[in-house]
Order: structure tokens, then C-alpha cells, then sequence
């Protein structure tokens, strides 16, 4: 199962309902399928024009290594060279930061990852996880 587009835009809308719930600063999210193509972004009224590029950092990182936001800034403080060089590899794109969250289905497999910008990256996070939520997928922070 791949996430629809129906389920990128459900997710965007409930993320961005939790964060006006959690009082948080204006986010942007975006959306990838299992290949790290983007299904759908929307950024926010007051949301800074280059949060696009560290949503979508966020979300690349986690599909592309299978590999959660919190996963990944562990890695980075562990083994800073394996970060750079996994960069190095992705041509600069990965944010190995909270608020890439990794989708999966009822099986357990990888169908995407949202990428989730404009607060803490734990605030991020959380209102990833209850977009995900919302769209009938497990989201992993």
C-alpha cells in the first residue's frame, strides 16, 4: 500500500491542527511516498519561504535510511562521519533531526515519511505523529 494523496493532505491538515492545538509557531509539512517524491507540502501564513527545504530534509533522511528523526540525531551525535557521509551521498538533503517521521502501514513496512518544521523539532514531531495518526498509518519519530 502506498500513501494517497487523499492521506498526504489528510495528514498535512491534522498536523497543522495539532500544532495550532499545542499554541507552536507556524509549520510547514510535506509529504514523501516510499521513493522520497513529494506527495504534498503546505506551509503556513508567517512560516519563513526555506522551511520547505528542512521539511523536506526531514522527511528524506527517514525514508530514504529507514531511519526516524530522533534515530538519526542519534547516529549523528554517535558517528558524526556516517552522518556527513550519508550527506555526502544525498547531495546535502538529509536533516538528521525530530520531525522527519518515518509512515508505515498495519503491516509494519515503509510507505513514506512527513517532514515537519517550524518549532522545537520534538513540537515538530509530536504533531507529526498525530497526522499520521489521522491518515490510518503509524508515524515513528
Amino acid at each position: 500500500m502506498a500513501v494517497t494523496l487523499e492521506q498526504a493532505r489528510t495528514m498535512i491538515a491534522a498536523t497543522r491542527a495539532k500544532g495550532r492545538a499545542m499554541g507552536l509557531k507556524p509549520l510547514s509539512v510535506v509529504v514523501l511516498d516510499a521513493g522520497g517524491h513529494v506527495l504534498a507540502f503546505e506551509r503556513e501564513d508567517g512560516a519563513s519561504p526555506g522551511r520547505f527545504a528542512i521539511a523536506h530534509g526531514k522527511a528524506y533522511g527517514a525514508v530514504m535510511l529507514g531511519m526516524a528523526g530522533r534515530a538519526q540525531m542519534a547516529r549523528a551525535e554517535t558517528q558524526a562521519y556516517f552522518m556527513a557521509a550519508v550527506n555526502g551521498v544525498y547531495g546535502g538533503q538529509v536533516v538528521p533531526v525530530p520531525g522527519g517521521v518515518l509512515l508505515r502501514n498495519a503491516s509494519g513496512a515503509i510507505v513514506g515519511a512527513m517532514g515537519v518544521t517550524g518549532d522545537t523539532s520534538d513540537n515538530d514531531a509530536e504533531a507529526a505523529i498525530a497526522g499520521a495518526e489521522a491518515a490510518g498509518l503509524a508515524g515513528e519519530a
